[in-house]
Order: C-alpha cells, then sequence, then structure tokens
C-alpha cells in the first residue's frame, strides 16, 4: 500500500459524504489516522460501530487540534459557526477543504475565521444519492465522479495539488475553476433541477390529496425519479437554494422563458419545434453516457440487489 498523503485526517460531519470518504481513506491507506467528529451523540455512535475512524468526538475544536486535512462535510450553511469554532485550534500549515455544493458563500463564510497560516482549499465532490446519514457512505461513490476545487486566489499551490491528489486518490477526476463560475454551472446542472423535482413532487402529493387521483399507484418512470431526488437531505438541500440564490434565480428565469416557449408550441401544435427540442435533448443524454457520468442500462427501479447509485449534481 502506498504512503499516506496525511498523517492525520479530521472528518467535520459524518453523513452520506464524509461517511463514504472515511470508507475509501481506510481501504485505500490515505490517511494514518482518522478523527470523526459530528454533534449528534448517537450518530457519532453509530459512526464507532461502523468503525469509520480512530478517534470520535463531539467537540470539533478537539477533532481538529493535530489534523492535517480537516474536511467540512456539513451543510453549507452551518460552514460560518464551525470555522469560527475550529479556526483558533488548528495547527500551522494544515489544509481545510470541505464538500459544499455552493463555493462562493462558503468561502465568505469560512476563509474570515482561518488564521493566515491555514491553507483553505473548497472543494465539491458532484457525487451522491437520496440517502444520508452515516450508514449510507459507501467507499465507490466518488469513482469516475468531478471533483471541483475552487482556490481562492493567492492559495498555497502545495495545498491545492494535496487536496487535488486526494480526491484523485478516492477515485474521482479533479478540475479547478473559480467559485463564482462553480456556483453557475452547478445552478443548471444540480441546484434547478433538485428545485424542479422538489416542486413537481409537492404538485403530486397535493393532486393526490386533494383530487384523491391515483398519482402515487400509477407512478411512471419519470416521476419516481423525481421522488428519488425530491428525497434528498432538506437541510442540506435548503441551504444550498439559500447560499447560490443569485446563481439558482437566474438559471430559474431561463428556464422559465424556455418553459414558456415550449408551452407556446404546443398550445399552437408547433411539431417541428418539440421534434427539435427532443432531438437537442436525447443528444445530450448519449453525450453524459460517452462522457461516462451515466449508464445507457435500463433502470427501472425493479433490479434485486442493486447497490447504491451515485446522482451526479449532489
Amino acid at each position: 500500500m502506498p504512503e499516506p498523503l496525511v498523517d492525520t485526517l479530521a472528518l467535520i460531519g459524518i453523513g452520506l459524504i464524509g461517511s463514504s470518504i472515511a470508507r475509501v481513506v481506510k481501504r485505500e491507506g490515505l490517511a494514518r489516522h482518522i478523527v470523526v467528529q459530528t454533534r449528534r451523540p448517537e450518530t457519532l455512535a453509530r459512526a464507532e460501530e461502523l468503525g469509520l475512524g480512530d478517534r470520535y468526538t463531539t467537540d470539533p475544536t478537539e477533532a481538529v487540534r493535530d489534523a492535517d486535512l480537516v474536511i467540512a462535510c456539513i451543510p453549507v450553511g452551518a460552514s460560518e459557526q464551525v470555522a469560527r469554532a475550529v479556526g483558533p485550534a488548528l495547527k500551522p500549515g494544515a489544509v481545510v477543504s470541505d464538500v459544499g455544493s455552493t463555493k462562493a458563500s462558503v468561502i465568505a463564510q469560512v476563509a474570515p475565521h482561518l488564521p493566515d497560516s491555514i491553507h483553505f482549499v473548497p472543494a465539491h465532490p458532484i457525487a451522491g444519492t437520496e440517502h444520508s446519514g452515516p450508514d449510507a457512505g459507501f467507499a465507490d461513490l466518488f469513482r469516475n465522479r468531478w471533483c471541483i476545487v475552487t482556490p481562492p486566489p493567492g492559495t498555497d499551490t502545495a495545498a491545492i495539488d494535496l487536496v487535488r491528489r486526494f480526491w484523485e486518490a478516492c477515485g474521482a477526476d479533479t478540475e479547478v475553476m473559480t467559485p463564482e463560475h462553480h456556483d453557475m454551472v452547478l445552478a443548471i446542472t444540480s441546484h434547478v433541477p433538485h428545485l424542479i423535482a422538489y416542486n413537481i413532487v409537492g404538485t403530486a402529493a397535493h393532486l393526490e390529496q386533494v383530487t384523491e387521483s391515483e398519482v402515487m399507484k400509477y407512478s411512471a418512470g419519470g416521476f419516481r425519479d423525481f421522488t428519488r431526488i425530491a428525497a434528498s437531505d432538506p437541510t442540506m438541500w435548503r441551504d444550498v437554494f439559500l447560499h447560490n440564490r443569485e446563481a439558482v434565480l437566474e438559471m430559474l428565469a431561463r428556464f422559465s422563458e424556455d418553459l414558456s416557449a415550449l408551452q407556446r408550441a404546443i398550445r399552437f401544435g408547433d411539431g417541428d419545434a418539440l421534434f427539435d427540442l427532443f432531438t437537442k435533448t436525447r443528444a445530450i443524454r448519449r453525450g453524459i453516457i460517452e462522457a461516462g457520468q451515466e449508464t445507457e442500462a435500463p433502470d427501472f427501479g425493479r433490479t434485486p440487489g442493486a447497490g447504491k447509485p451515485a446522482e451526479p449534481g449532489e
């Protein structure tokens, strides 16, 4: 087994992403010691039962004291609170990162509370499932997925390299981009699709209650896909929308314009416009498969013993 990338890794939060990191780090020997921190004693006890770390604590200050690499696996809305708590306890030269789905907001929350001797390298592994908690994690979650690294200007290049090598050792491909560009890209590829899923499922639930229809009983594959996305962690996604509001609102405005055009095509029987749009979107699906971000194997939610699929964009 190769030499570990770091001596001590501290994981702040041990849900789906944190527990998946812990599993792959243990399997690949990426750290000599893993410290697991979470605020709920029962969650921490479960993480210990699963053997996810070497040391466990509910105190974030204690967790980071000797850490070479700290990864915050928390809802983005909690970033400032955690940074304020751990900042004074970090040892000089430590690298701090995160896994949040928004980046400009996280940087604004965290950077003011970290000492100058600390290297802050935000990151976002674009992987996940609709499940949450320490039991939901699995070591292959990041395999062949993208992890976007968004270092603020002037960040130490060795620290950036460490974060990239860490995620690549976890199985991900990495790319560096500005926080603002990341937030705009993720708004359309992840955040708005989740918002649409929440809205459609909510509308269907309302119809079920008001009209006593059989929406749930006769759900087709498309609706089932929406319900899977809409089952994602409520706290995490509430924070995503509040902390990437400008980009999300911009993408929603564009989506609304395109939806109005589609509505007109249906109203006036413009079959050519519908066919052209559907042809373009079909090509995009093929492109995603060719890029290795999805498989073309059919999945109707009936595969016995199927593993947990990774959901791009979470």
